[in-house]
């Protein structure tokens, strides 16, 4: 069974109650299993409520975000450090509370462009915070995922081989990666090899075009993305993520540069997305079948 997923920005930039409710309902009604989350403000919703109504609707849920500047994890600066550890471990209660057990995304640093290269300080603050905060997580059963983005979102960790390093040095058994094929087309020399190294430290998977727009319509070699899935046995979930100008969060669209229109019709995009992924998916393990040894 394909456990499939979608990124809630397919569907809207706002958490208001309204917002959240539609796109809840458009995951569900295109058949989509997990609805993904950027971190919530509980100022602006009810968690109680969002809990819920997932359960009513079937949906599992994950929650990502990335550290805000003032509160990065890798800064040699204590009181930064400090209240990065605070945001995370928030952020690990709401993911607990609406049922979660994955927080994923830029956990590690700012998510942002910096101006220098990382510190072995820093480097080294990130990886006790998250060695900390993993161990709390974990009576919660919520698990960790290093997202590593493109070298313009953060300047920590932008490879499977620097996540890895990150995790061992750490020494915790509740921290993963979370690849995502845009991020991977930048910076891996070999995004499918990347796959097969990453392993059983796989812990979330994100696919999106190299233009953020439909899939299908950018260079990333999707068919050897699936293959090298298949070849580590991955089987958790896997989220759809596409952005457009259709769709505005301001600190999102900053961020990530999302300056145009990619699509107009999101039930489209998403529509075409889960077919898209099931083919690919299918053709994956028929290959896998036949290569078989008799």
């Amino acid at each position: 069974m394909t456990k499939l997923g979608i990124h809630s920005f397919v569907w809207t930039g706002g958490s208001t109650a309204e917002a959240l409710e539609g796109a809840m309902e458009k995951s569900h009604r295109l058949g989509y299993g997990l609805i993904e989350f950027p971190r919530l403000d509980p100022k602006k919703f009810d968690v109680a409520w969002l809990a819920k109504r997932l359960e009513n609707y079937g949906l599992k849920v994950v929650v990502t975000m990335g550290l805000p500047p003032d509160a990065d994890v890798s800064s040699e600066d204590a009181a930064s450090v400090k209240r990065g550890e605070a945001i995370l471990d928030d952020a690990v209660a709401i993911t607990r509370d609406l049922g979660g057990s994955k927080l994923g995304g830029i956990i590690f640093s700012a998510h942002n462009k910096y101006r220098s290269l990382p510190t072995q300080k820093g480097w080294d603050n990130s990886v006790a915070t998250l060695a900390k905060v993993a161990d709390r997580a974990k009576s919660s059963g919520v698990s960790l995922n290093l997202e590593l983005v493109n070298r313009f979102e953060t300047n920590l960790l932008n490879t499977t081989a620097q996540g890895l390093a990150y995790i061992e040095q750490s020494g915790s058994d509740n921290i993963f990666l979370h690849l995502d094929t845009f991020h991977m087309n930048i910076e891996e020399a070999d995004p499918a090899a990347a796959i097969r190294l990453a392993g059983d430290k796989l812990g979330y998977f994100h696919i999106g075009e190299s233009n953020r727009g439909y899939l299908g319509s950018g260079v990333i070699d999707f068919t050897a993305a699936f293959d090298a899935l298949h070849a580590i046995g991955y089987d958790d979930w896997m989220t759809f993520e596409s952005f457009s100008s259709e769709v505005v969060d301001e600190d999102l669209s900053v961020t990530c540069a999302i300056w145009r229109n990619t699509w107009t019709d999101n039930v489209e995009v998403a529509r075409l997305a889960k077919a898209f992924i099931e083919a690919k998916q299918g053709e994956a393990e028929r290959k896998a079948i036949a290569n078989r040894t008799p």
